[in-house]
């Protein structure tokens, strides 16, 4: 089995600005990866992360160096990249339903 096809991928979940998804590498294909800088869109995409469009890696989880954080503004349409407003009030509304927050 590649390494590839052993990446996980976790739910999205989101707050007021963003959404997240974290991906779980194969200790092995991590052992690999830079440790002090975080990854280009190329870097990520050639190592078998496969995901839509807009996802930027924004953190190292420094005890864990094998999860990958991810995060892209809300709204952002996964075929472009580019921020949709519409989308973005959307996924704000989801948001604020899933915590009770609607009409804040």
């Amino acid at each position: 089995m590649s390494s590839a096809s052993r990446i996980e991928y976790s739910e999205k979940y989101a707050d007021e600005e963003n959404e997240y998804r974290h991906v779980i590498l194969p200790k092995e294909l991590a052992k690999t990866l830079p440790k002090t800088r975080l990854l280009s869109e190329n870097e990520w995409r050639s190592i078998g992360v496969q995901q839509s469009r807009g996802w930027q890696h924004y953190a190292i989880h420094r005890p864990e160096p094998h999860i990958l954080l991810f995060r892209r503004p809300l709204g952002t349409d996964p075929q472009t990249g580019a921020i949709d407003p519409e989308l973005k009030r959307m996924a704000l509304e989801e948001y604020k339903g899933q915590f009770g927050l609607r009409g804040n």
